[in-house]
C-alpha cells in the first residue's frame, strides 16, 4: 500500500508515556494507523468509511 505523503498525527488525548497510535487521514483512498514508537514498522490501512464507522462507534 502506497502511503507516500501521509501526514501522521497523534491524538491530543495521548499521554506522555509514548504508548499511542498515529493516524493519517489525508490520503484519498485509505486511512493509515501505526504505532508511534515504531513509525517504520507495519501500518494498518482502512477504507475511509470503515474508519469513520469505527471512530463513530467509540463516541
Amino acid at each position: 500500500m502506497e502511503l507516500t505523503g501521509a501526514q501522521w498525527r497523534k491524538s491530543t488525548r495521548s499521554g506522555s508515556n509514548g504508548n499511542c497510535v498515529e493516524v493519517a487521514v489525508n490520503l484519498a483512498q485509505v486511512v493509515g494507523v501505526r504505532d508511534s514508537k515504531d513509525p517504520q514498522g507495519p501500518t494498518l490501512v482502512f477504507k475511509p468509511a470503515v474508519w469513520k464507522g469505527f471512530v463513530s462507534s467509540l463516541r
